[in-house]
């Protein structure tokens, strides 16, 4: 079954896991993944660590200890996922000492709440990589106009980042500026580049659901046959970007003190419309050096009749900007698109957390012991 996602693999696409819970680290899934499904990283996020707790009785020991202690529902939150984070960080260690430290990866979000704070998402991220200390930990922060001095501010500082929430072309220029000028900051700092990773991580699925949705109102024939198209060309223009940014002088003089590239990293690629095909945001996103983080689902699907024919990314950039041009020719605002999409995920993230504080609380309440 994994002939697929090891022809993936052989292509340069690194294959993560968007999905993590502790059934998966003690029953052995997640090793079984890596061992036989070529998965070498992880990402989370706080949907992903609901789902978790509220679900079954995997973290009743831990929660019954915690709420003996009588913590916060927010400290048992950061107790539950960093323990979480560091189990599943010591299963891929071997990934990550084979790979020169590249993947082996596991990410953990800061609070989604602090998305348009940078200060406080500066002191977030270096209180996660202290409680979790793993090396290969990424620390997930939003790409919002205020997470783009934090994401300069934490590389600079030596800490490895996962930049989510990216839909825009400029954003993610404005993403890779921020790494680099970290990368400067950390250099001038005397601190070994080497040892500083980032990816970039450039959703794909919610830009088809939004423009389809515009697609459909406008209903010409003309814009149906547009439907589909766009996540996958934007994602396109946005490795283009990558090549030109990472092929520069200023980036040349940074991987001369060792510095490694940000790699993109396609996010949200599971499927939304069921009348597309399950693996179209995996085999027609193949190119070298990405990360291509998937659910269990897409997976399993990549595995079982994936289609992997080779690099599907650098040939075709000019048909890529064909369909955004097309599409804006119709009336179909990039621009308003892609911030509609930013914001509605920073409020999705502050929802799922919302949730798992919920969550928590129900399980720390229901495991109190009487005295407490």
């Amino acid at each position: 079954m994994t002939d697929a996602l090891k022809r993936l693999s052989d292509e340069g696409v690194a294959i993560w896991l968007d999905d993590l819970s502790r059934k998966r680290i003690t029953s052995g899934n997640l090793a079984e993944l890596i061992d036989q499904q070529h998965v070498v990283g992880v990402t989370t996020n706080p949907t992903i660590f609901q789902k978790a707790i509220s679900q079954g009785d995997g973290y009743d020991i831990q929660v019954r200890d915690l709420a003996a202690r009588r913590v916060t529902v927010e400290e048992a939150i950061r107790m539950i996922t960093t323990a979480d984070v560091r189990d599943a960080a010591d299963i891929l260690r071997p990934v990550y000492d084979a790979t020169d430290h590249q993947d082996g990866r596991v990410s953990i979000e800061v609070d989604p709440r602090l998305a348009h704070n940078t200060l406080a998402t500066i002191a977030e991220a270096k209180q996660l990589a202290w409680l979790v200390d793993r090396p290969n930990t990424l620390i997930k922060i939003p790409a919002t106009e205020p997470g783009l001095p934090a994401i300069k501010e934490t590389i600079g500082r030596g800490i490895s980042v996962n930049v989510t929430l990216i839909f825009s072309l400029t954003r993610y220029r404005e993403v890779m500026d921020a790494y680099i000028s970290g990368l400067e900051q950390a250099k001038a700092a005397g601190l070994d580049l080497s040892e500083i990773h980032s990816v970039a991580s450039f959703f794909v699925s919610r830009v088809d659901t939004e423009v389809d949705k515009r697609l459909e109102k406008i209903g010409s024939d003309e814009a149906k046959a547009l439907k589909g198209k766009a996540a996958v060309a934007n994602a396109r223009l946005a490795y283009q970007a990558y090549q030109e940014v990472f092929g520069s002088d200023r980036w040349a003089a940074l991987e001369k003190a060792g510095a490694h590239r940000q790699r993109p990293l396609w996010a949200s690629t599971g499927v939304k419309d069921p009348a597309y095909s399950d693996t179209m945001y995996v085999t027609g996103l193949v190119a070298p050096n990405v990360v291509n983080t998937m659910p269990e689902a897409t997976l399993d699907a990549t595995a079982d009749h994936g289609e992997i024919t080779g690099d599907t990314v650098t040939g075709g950039y000019a048909q890529a900007r064909a369909d955004l041009d097309a599409l804006a020719a119709l009336g179909v605002s990039y621009d308003d698109v892609v911030q509609v999409l930013e914001d509605e995920g920073v409020e999705k993230f502050e929802t799922a957390w919302t949730e798992l504080l919920n969550s928590t609380k129900a399980e720390l309440e229901r495991l109190a012991p009487s005295e407490a």
